[in-house]
């Protein structure tokens, strides 16, 4: 895992967009196909935004999946990730194909249906980002690093289902699911590049459990020291709280 620290989530946005949009060509040109998994939420507003717009990606080519989804919800739902995504990412590029998690039909059958289409690809891009409690996707603590399955329906803890109330989702606790169609943790590791999307101070905490604590699946994003490819991109609020000494050694973005 590399860490990257940019000025502040536009300047982020539009460098994490810049690199998957090369990975995505340069899949294209040695493979003719390209695919990559999307994630939602406050974190990836920038990214996708500079994402569209990034020229000479043959979109036909690439196929993407989505991360999580809550279970329940309808797609016309303010919150629903399928919403999100839609007007955020698939409606502005001609992809090949994108695999929505519908989360108000058949869970078991939507796990297995795009679970199966998943594990037969080679993903070339993942972009994803953390919580403040730490999760990766939906997967809270303590999240299963152990699991095969591409996708898993999980229980979201208390202070996820603040996270989502704090960000304007929903208008109170209650209206928060309590479980969640999520990809595994295993899957997203079989991701060849990740980029990984933390701005602001208030995933200050957990970046920095991310970065300087151990493994652990009590925090679900520090298995991402494990991958190689994985590049951490945070703005300067979120890397607030770092020890100066491992702040130093980030690659700044200008």
């Amino acid at each position: 895992m590399r860490l990257f620290i940019a000025e502040d989530s536009r300047s982020l946005g539009a460098w994490v967009a810049q690199k998957a949009a090369a990975d995505l060509r340069e899949a294209i040109e040695h493979s003719g196909v390209a695919s990559m998994i999307v994630a939602t939420g406050a974190s990836q507003f920038d990214v996708l935004a500079a994402l569209v717009q990034q020229p000479d990606i043959d979109w036909s080519k690439v196929t993407a999946f989505h991360l999580d989804e809550y279970v329940g919800l309808s797609p016309d739902h303010p919150a629903s990730f399928c919403r999100y995504l839609n007007e955020r990412f698939v409606s502005l590029v001609p992809l090949a194909n994108f695999y929505f998690l519908r989360g108000d039909s058949d869970v078991q059958q939507t796990l297995e249906d795009v679970g199966d289409i998943l594990r037969l690809r080679t993903i070339d891009v993942a972009l994803v980002g953390i919580g403040e409690n730490g999760h990766l996707a939906f997967n809270d603590p303590p999240a299963d690093f152990a699991a095969e399955a591409p996708y898993l329906i999980v229980q979201l803890d208390e202070a996820c289902r603040k996270q989502q109330v704090g960000e304007g989702w929903f208008a109170s606790l209650d209206e928060v699911p309590r479980e969640a169609i999520s990809m595994s943790v295993r899957q997203i590791l079989r991701s060849k590049q990740i980029y990984c999307s933390v701005p602001d101070e208030r995933k200050s905490i957990a970046v920095r459990e991310t970065v300087e604590g151990g493994i652990t699946p009590m925090l679900p994003a520090s298995i991402l020291q494990s991958h190689p490819n994985t590049a951490l991109v945070i703005d300067r609020a979120a890397a607030s709280r770092l020890n100066p000494e491992i702040r130093s050694t980030a690659e700044l973005i200008a």
